[in-house]
């Protein structure tokens, strides 16, 4: 039974999923090589606790509970040094960049510092499941674990099999997901998963249609929110997302398919240029200053 979690990266997602582990009645041991990172993100999570507590949802002793699952560590190597906890981690989720250099890097390192029982899963929206696990000495017990935001309360969870993933790696991490009270579907590797394969580019052609002239932003949401039947219109989800990575995913699909339609949109491009990335840096399409 997984039991152990270690998280790392201490962003939106690690601590959405570390806290999310933590409710779901699990160990989760969040880790970020930013100093005082993973500190910060327990803060959030208490904050987050608070606002539950006061919609009636959870009582102050079920916020103490999830925050004594949840230790907060700053490099990841605390644990081989011995200096927080020991090495005995069941699984490890990664919830870095999405860059695929940057993350083989990090599980070529955690493939040296965790015992052989741990499982490596890699939280990505649309990267290589198969071509992360290369980096480690274990491709079988690989496999992706893609949450989505806000994890403590979306309930999919795609769980990637990369080709090399055994089957009782996949079953655990199955039965995991449905321990943590959410709902797990089943991914065969391929670019961009189920979800962001057909969502992104429908997100990316908003996009197109806000940088021709279309219409509005508000215009082009209100049309989608109230045509489609969608609870949120694409180009807020986008900024809820983050513009950074529905260009990283947009650059996924173009690589991997080669097919013009995935062309991420030039206007796109430009606000991940100019800083403006949505919820997180306080302007995207949207202004969220005031």
């Amino acid at each position: 039974m997984i039991e152990r979690i270690l998280v790392v990266g201490a962003g939106t997602m690690g601590s959405g999923i570390a806290q999310a582990i933590a409710e779901g009645g699990r160990q989760a041991l969040l880790a970020d090589a930013i100093p005082g990172a993973a500190e910060k993100a327990k803060g959030r999570i208490a904050v987050s606790l608070d606002k539950a507590i006061a919609k009636g949802k959870i009582t102050p002793d079920v916020k103490e509970a999830v925050l004594g699952r949840i230790t907060a560590l700053g490099d990841f190597k605390e644990i081989a040094a011995g200096t927080a906890v020991d090495a005995a981690v069941d699984l490890v989720i990664e919830a870095i960049t999405e860059n695929a250099a940057v993350k083989k890097e990090l599980f070529s390192e955690l493939d040296k510092v965790l015992g052989p029982q741990a499982i490596f899963a890699s939280n990505t929206s649309a990267l290589s499941v198969t071509e992360l696990a290369r980096a480690t000495s274990r491709p079988e017990r690989f496999i992706g674990m893609h949450f989505f935001n806000p994890a403590p309360i979306m309930k999919l969870v795609e769980i990637i099999r990369g080709a090399d993933t055994a089957e009782g790696t996949f079953e655990a991490v199955r039965v995991l997901a449905e321990q943590l009270g959410k709902t797990p579907v089943t991914v065969n590797e391929a670019p961009g998963f189920v979800v962001n394969r057909l969502l992104v580019p429908m997100i990316n052609e908003a996009v197109y249609a806000l940088m021709e002239g279309v219409a509005s932003a508000e215009d082009i949401d209100t049309a989608m929110k109230l045509g489609a039947g969608h609870p949120m219109g694409p180009l807020a989800l986008a900024d809820m997302i983050g513009l950074d990575v529905c260009l990283a995913i947009m650059e996924a699909l173009d690589a991997e398919f080669g097919d013009p339609k995935y062309r991420p949109c030039p206007l796109l491009r430009k606000m991940v240029r100019a800083g403006r990335l949505g919820r997180k840096s306080g302007r995207g399409f949207f202004d969220y200053h005031q």
